[in-house]
């Protein structure tokens, strides 16, 4: 205490090592770039979960974590997977591509459905690798798997978020099971702030009726 900053300590904890500056400057980087997505599922439920037992703030943030999967955020994991097999098929992008086409699969880490047709936190992120010159192997392959799912798709797809985070942990010499605490720990975060909030201006219940008006049952 009073040595490392939060980030530091949580590098530490992660990987048993303290972080180098690129490091800890990049996992900050991360963490602020994925925190916060506004009136996401995994807020909601965890709104109407508090608004449920208002005495269980940890049950609400449970409940919100619950919802980090491949849809909103935890894609990382998958990215970082991908990004692997890419590097150890010797960046063959191209064939991945067409394989995840052919397969009729979506491709881990392009889509979005406000942020086209670029997402300005993954632009971000690669921007201050580049910079900073911690740009290596993985996000030069994230970048070409962006001109390859282009071609092969016949369109440009958004590359979001998930991508550069993965691209950009392993270069950092993150494993690839770490990559989705990132995601996990930086919504926790953003969960509390939303139930900090429903406390005193509780939306749980409109929101439940706000769902049954709108969903007609037969």
């Amino acid at each position: 205490m009073g040595r490392l900053t939060f980030t530091e300590y949580f590098h530490l904890l992660l990987t048993g090592r303290e972080p180098t500056e690129e490091q800890r400057f990049f996992l900050d980087l991360l963490l602020v770039a994925i925190a916060e997505h506004g009136m996401m599922p995994s807020n909601v439920a965890a709104r109407m979960t508090l608004a449920a037992d208002p005495d269980s703030l940890q049950g609400a943030v449970a409940a919100g974590i619950l919802g980090a999967g491949p849809v909103v955020l935890g894609t990382s994991e998958q990215c970082a997977r991908l990004l692997e097999e890419a590097r150890k098929s010797g960046g063959d992008v191209d064939g991945i591509a067409r394989a995840i086409h052919a397969a009729g699969a979506k491709v881990p880490g392009f889509g979005h459905p406000v942020h086209r047709p670029l997402d300005p936190r993954a632009e971000r992120i690669l921007e201050l690798a580049d910079a900073r010159g911690v740009s290596g192997p993985h996000v030069e392959l994230a970048r070409r798997l962006r001109d390859a799912v282009a071609e092969v798709w016949g369109k440009p797809l958004t590359m979001n978020v998930a991508m550069p985070i993965a691209a950009v942990m392993l270069d950092l010499g993150f494993s690839s099971d770490a990559v989705k605490a990132v995601p996990i720990l930086a919504r926790t975060a953003g969960l509390l702030a939303h139930l900090v909030e429903e406390r005193k201006q509780p939306i749980g219940f409109l929101l439940a009726r706000a769902a049954e008006e709108a969903v007609e049952s037969e």
